[in-house]
């Protein structure tokens, strides 16, 4: 089950084989899914929840990027500006967070000095729910999945 990043060979893909699946069956699936992205195994039961986190997920990191380039906007930049530098920001920060081995809060400790622009800014966010509205829109895809697949 690969998402819609798959399209620029940035998937995450999570793979479950049934119980007949042979050693032979895996690497052809993981070849196959592996050429558009990163694969992981995990059993069935979890695919609500990677439906819910990593299929709807996307469409939440492009209204992510699309808020921070309004903000950018709001604050006087150029609209193309203002996406640009949403865009390469996310994907600088979510290549941190891959490569570095690091966990994202000390990447975020790291960005955020004390009594400076990051910290009035995360600040707000949290003033907002940001994290725990991204975690409830998680679990609402996810029951969702679960809703659905019932059907």
């Amino acid at each position: 089950m690969p998402n819609t990043p798959s399209a620029v060979g940035e998937a995450a893909t999570v793979m479950s084989l049934g119980g007949d699946a042979t050693e032979a069956d895996r690497g052809l699936v993981g070849k196959l899914f592996g050429s558009v992205g990163k694969i992981w195994r995990a059993d069935e039961k979890l695919f609500d929840a990677i439906t819910g986190l990593s299929g709807s997920g996307p469409a939440y990191v492009y209204l992510a990027i699309e808020a921070l380039a309004d903000g950018g906007v709001a604050a006087g930049l150029p609209r193309e500006l203002a996406l640009g530098l949403a865009t390469q920001t996310v994907l600088g920060a979510a290549s941190m967070v891959s490569k570095s081995g690091k966990h994202p809060g000390q990447l975020k400790d790291d960005v955020t000095s004390a009594g400076g622009t990051t910290i009035a800014g995360i600040h707000e966010l949290e003033k907002g729910g940001f994290r725990g509205t991204l975690m409830n829109a998680v679990v609402a895809a996810t029951k969702r999945a679960r809703d659905l697949s019932q059907n």
